[in-house]
């Protein structure tokens, strides 16, 4: 069973991950709105009943506002930490502890902590019965030897490249939210989303979908130069980066 993987989309406006084998078939996220989920799994040609279960990051409505309107017709497990259960207004939900693991099908699916500001956030790796292993990080201030522990072993990786440092300094957003966004329960830059990549490298990651990207401190293209400029540096031969689209598919693996 070959596994495959996408972001059906990817940014403050609203965060979705597909996963599937052929048999099994599962979102990290229902941002958006159920709608844009319904017609991403449709150009994918994905029946919505195939979805049986979606994990939830953390509480923030661009990762769980579409989640009513796709659960409307389609009754897929919900999963989600204690701290943040009480934000989800969702059928079929399952309540954890923040580190946990489902079994589902060939895949097991294991949370590990990251740090935003939100009741609690994590991250997760996806793993399958043929052996690959994928990873999953948005949504943290900064990357922990933890964090790095857990996304080792990954061939591949979604991974936070939030916002352009320059960008924020000198953008529009009130200072509060700018030191916010900065801290270290905000979200990554470029620079950091950049500062990992050696060390997913060293531990057998090859492609890296650059998520999460601020359509107002950010630019598609200045993630991937970022990406691109530790790739060179550092001699990461073979390492694929490539920019998760705002609204669009982009492909993982």
């Amino acid at each position: 069973m070959a596994v495959t993987a996408y972001t059906l989309f990817s940014s403050s406006s609203g965060n979705s991950s597909f996963f599937t084998d052929g048999e099994t078939s599962f979102l990290i996220d229902a941002g958006g709105s159920g709608k844009r989920i319904l017609s991403a799994l449709c150009s994918l040609d994905v029946p919505p009943c195939d979805i049986s279960a979606v994990f939830i990051t953390h509480e923030h409505g661009d990762h769980i506002d579409g989640l009513k309107g796709f659960c409307k017709k389609n009754s897929p497990q919900i999963h989600a930490v204690s701290l943040s259960a009480p934000q989800i207004a969702a059928p079929n939900l399952t309540v954890h502890d923040r580190i946990y693991t489902v079994k589902l099908g060939a895949f097991t699916v294991q949370s590990f902590a990251t740090s935003h500001d939100s009741k609690c956030s994590v991250g997760y790796i996806i793993e399958h019965e043929s052996g690959i292993r994928l990873g999953s990080m948005t949504d943290t201030g900064y990357v922990s030897e933890e964090m790095i522990s857990a996304l080792e072993g990954s061939a591949a990786v979604i991974l936070e490249s939030n916002y352009d440092e320059d960008m924020l300094i000198h953008g529009s957003y009130p200072d509060d939210l700018k030191r916010r966004i900065a801290s270290e329960r905000g979200h990554l830059s470029n620079k950091q989303c950049a500062e990992v990549l050696p060390y997913l490298y060293k531990n057998g990651t090859r492609r890296v979908l650059l998520s999460h990207i601020s359509p107002e401190n950010n630019t598609p293209q200045l993630a991937l130069e970022s990406a691109l400029c530790a790739v060179n540096r550092y001699g990461l031969n073979n390492m694929s980066a490539e920019p998760a689209k705002r609204f669009e598919i982009t492909k993982l693996i």
